[in-house]
């Protein structure tokens, strides 16, 4: 189970006094307990892989997000804290799918649906999105689909 992997990293992260990847690895189980509490679970139950990978993925996000603030602000130490954050939570998430997967599945169903305009592009990113189901970055899905029209 992936709660229990990141427990026992850890744990092997104090042991080696690593505080970035302690501190990371704290917040990660704090959010996988508010979800299980948010579901209406026990805080001591263990969180469900895919439940944790939705939650791993939602911290993910804010780490990009805050780095793009910070750095937008001209807060590049926090920018860089944030960004050694979110390599760390990268690790624990399943390998995302290329551009050249994302497109190779967007030109076979764009053909199979027979969708030939723009006005389509919503239904195909739906279907290629249930393709990866969670293995894909909707942005960088959205950029191929919207490549394919122009």
């Amino acid at each position: 189970m992936l709660t229990t992997q990141i427990r026992s990293e850890m744990t092997a992260a104090m042991k080696a006094r690593d505080s970035i990847r302690v501190d990371t690895l704290r917040g990660a189980l704090a959010a996988f307990t508010n979800e299980l509490v948010a579901k209406g679970q026990k805080p001591t139950e263990e969180l469900a892989d895919n439940d944790a990978v939705t939650v791993l993925k939602r911290l993910a996000k804010q780490r990009k997000e805050a780095a793009d603030v910070y750095t937008k602000g001209g807060r590049a130490e926090l920018a860089e804290k944030e960004i050694d954050e979110l390599k760390i939570i990268e690790s624990y998430l399943p390998q995302m799918a290329s551009r050249e997967d994302i497109e190779k599945v967007a030109r076979a169903k764009k053909e199979s649906l027979g969708v030939t305009d723009a006005s389509g592009a919503g239904k195909l990113t739906g279907v290629v999105m249930k393709e990866f189901s969670g293995t894909a970055d909707g942005n960088l899905v959205k950029e191929v689909i919207a490549s394919l029209f122009t």
